[in-house]
């Protein structure tokens, strides 16, 4: 699940809150993204931080017009599971970081979620003066953003569409998340 990248304190074994998004109310959120987007740019290129940063991507580089589109491959989960430290399996080519200018000045990175902020730290490095958007943020990891739409607590666990399928949730008062 990409659902919390940075996630959890090592501390905590499970999330307190769940947050279900759907693909309609995803597609909205990233679209809404985009609109922001538009006034902080123009931007030569995207580089996504896979896996979760794909779906938004696609859908800022559509509403933006962007056709140059990188992806920067971080690990630091399996499943839920914490591995340890951020590893770059895959960074970003080159030409995609001087497409802007210095630094990656005019590229834009974006992420379906920021949690702690240590993949988004790992990221920036890579591209010190690239804009940073992600559709959810949580505190922690707010300060590494440029852009974002919605703000969620630290101890909530966003399940995003493409992790999840359609089955009956009991209601909140008998269990249910």
């Amino acid at each position: 699940m990409s659902g919390s990248k940075d996630i959890m304190a090592e501390n905590q074994s499970q999330p307190q809150k769940a947050f279900p998004v759907s693909w309609d109310q995803f597609h909205r959120d990233a679209r809404a993204l985009a609109w922001r987007l538009a006034e902080a740019g123009p931007f030569s290129a995207i580089v996504c931080i896979t896996r979760g940063g794909l779906v938004p991507a696609a859908i800022v580089a559509r509403e933006l017009n962007l056709r140059v589109i990188e992806t920067v491959c971080v690990t630091s989960y399996d499943g839920t599971i914490r591995q340890g430290e951020l590893k770059v399996l895959k960074g970003v080519a080159d030409t995609v970081i001087k497409l802007g200018g210095p630094g990656g000045k005019g590229v834009l990175i974006v992420d379906d979620l920021v949690d702690t902020g240590k993949t988004a730290k790992v990221v920036r490095e890579l591209l010190p003066g690239a804009h940073f958007a992600a559709v959810y943020a949580k505190p922690m990891g707010r300060p590494m953003v440029d852009t974002f739409i919605t703000e969620v607590s630290q101890d909530t666990w966003i399940y995003f569409p493409w992790d999840t399928g359609l089955a009956f949730q009991p209601p909140i008062r008998e269990g249910g998340a």
